[in-house]
């Protein structure tokens, strides 16, 4: 049997065992649900597990798939690629500042996850700006055609 055979029954009954699951997540229902914790932990339980195993699955095969597809492939490029991330990584936490913050729910965000999360964003913005500048480009080359 092939790896894809195998995986699409293997799906196939994960699907199934997901929907019996949610159809007695349904039967029950919501008010019953969230007044009884036995009902939270015989009912909702099996259905997390269920969405969890899936995930690790997906994460498994995905990280698979990855590795083994730099080695077919062009290794220079995605090294380039991934130095240019971190590159721009870099430069966004250099751009930056932290600052200790209080949180609406009384806890406090330290200076460094502040400064991290000004990071991430900076660092969206700047690949956001890189995509938008390569789809004009993309666009205004066509039409130069």
């Amino acid at each position: 049997m092939t790896l894809h055979k195998i995986l699409k029954y293997l799906a196939l009954v994960l699907g199934v065992v997901g929907m019996i699951l949610l159809g007695r997540i349904i039967a029950t229902g919501d008010d019953a649900i969230k007044a009884s914790a036995d009902l939270q932990g015989s009912h909702l339980d099996p259905y997390m597990w269920i969405a969890y195993l899936v995930l690790a699955a997906v994460v498994v095969l995905v990280g698979i798939f990855v590795i083994v597809g730099l080695f077919r492939g062009n290794i220079k490029n995605t090294i380039i690629a991934i130095g240019s991330f971190l590159v721009i990584v870099v430069i966004a936490y250099a751009l930056s500042d932290g600052t200790a913050k209080e949180l609406k729910d009384g806890s406090m965000l330290s200076a460094s996850g502040d400064h991290w999360v000004g990071a991430g964003l900076i660092t969206f913005y700047i690949l956001a700006g890189i995509a938008i500048a390569a789809m004009v480009f993309s666009g205004i080359k066509k039409l130069a055609k």
